[in-house]
């Protein structure tokens, strides 16, 4: 089951519910320092008031779910016996990966959530209090590095944008007590610029070689077959409401949040799915589309005059699985 990009209905009411006599111009003031500091390398640590979690929430939590949302759509994608009970939301913010989780995976149970920054934990725990799948979630506060070591294995791991904020050393650190954590599966999400690609691909590297499948959206384990300036990442639109655009000082009714993911699995996939890397390029002739596949970057030309091949490479979107091949 694919879930939607948008905010689910709880949680979009319990945003709603906050904003009540919130100042938006305030928020909007507070959301632009707040990204500022994180263009400029900086981390979560400068959210210090509620008034700061809650902008930054209203800001950010719409893209970054969106993005969770299709990187857990191509996963059960391609591994739609996934069942995770457990999940452990790695640097959670304000909960977002959770509530994407919850939408994904109706068998989740238990939700553990951990960062370090109180003020987002608190509003984490406030947006989940009337929700059905997540009221009884735990928030584990602390260094998401030092304090995995304490954490119980879960069924699915997640982390949502938190690598880039740690440096090299400690990206491995992370990466490695992650995968101890993660008893099925680890999913890990980060912004769709080159430098969170290089991230991405190192993580990716390192657990290929601690025995990690890769499920997604890689259709191999060797190495990524693009060539500089070239990078993988994917790009996932949503709407924005009405709150949205005031605070991001945008006029357009939707955003397109450019991210790249891996989704790593313990068991390997039953099959193997080549992936859309760009826009195809529908002609009057043909369609033509990159893909990834188990041999490399391949171009698809797929000829109007083949009706049944043309109509299904016309459904085609950046990020699709094209499950013929194999």
């Amino acid at each position: 089951m694919m879930i939607s990009p948008t905010l689910p209905a709880e949680l979009k009411a319990a945003l709603d519910g906050k904003l009540q006599g919130f100042s938006r111009s305030d928020a909007a003031r507070r959301s632009q320092k707040i990204s500022t500091t994180y263009r400029a390398g900086g981390t979560s640590g400068t959210i210090k008031s509620d008034a700061d979690a809650l902008a930054y929430a209203l800001a950010r939590m719409p893209a970054t779910y969106a993005a969770v949302a299709a990187s857990l759509n191509a996963l059960t994608e391609i591994a739609p016996d996934l069942a995770p009970e457990t999940l452990l939301d790695v640097g959670a913010g304000p909960g977002t990966a959770s509530w994407a989780a919850a939408e994904a995976f109706p068998s989740l149970q238990d939700f553990t959530l951990l960062d370090a920054n109180a003020t987002l934990s608190r509003l984490a725990l406030e947006l989940a209090h009337g929700s059905s799948r997540l009221a009884e979630c735990r928030y584990l506060p602390g260094d998401a590095g030092g304090n995995l070591a304490e954490v119980s294995q879960a069924d699915l791991v997640i982390a949502s944008y938190i690598i880039g904020e740690l440096s090299e050393a400690d990206q491995r650190k992370l990466t490695e007590a992650m995968w101890a954590r993660a008893r099925h599966a680890l999913v890990v999400i980060e912004p769709g610029t080159p430098a969170g690609y290089a991230r991405i691909l190192a993580l990716r590297q390192q657990l290929i070689a601690a025995g990690a499948f890769v499920t997604a959206p890689c259709p191999h384990e060797r190495p990524c077959p693009l060539i500089a300036p070239d990078w993988c990442h994917f790009s996932q639109r949503l709407p924005r409401s009405q709150a949205h655009r005031q605070i991001k000082g945008a006029e357009v009714p939707f955003e397109d949040e450019r991210f790249i993911y891996v989704a790593l699995t313990r068991t390997p996939p039953a099959s193997r799915a080549a992936r859309v890397l760009a826009p195809p390029d529908i002609g009057k002739a043909e369609i033509a589309a990159k893909l990834c596949t188990e041999a490399g970057v391949a171009p698809a030309n797929v000829p109007r005059r083949d009706k049944a091949a043309y109509a299904e490479a016309r459904r085609w979107r950046w990020g699709d699985a094209v499950m013929s091949e194999s």
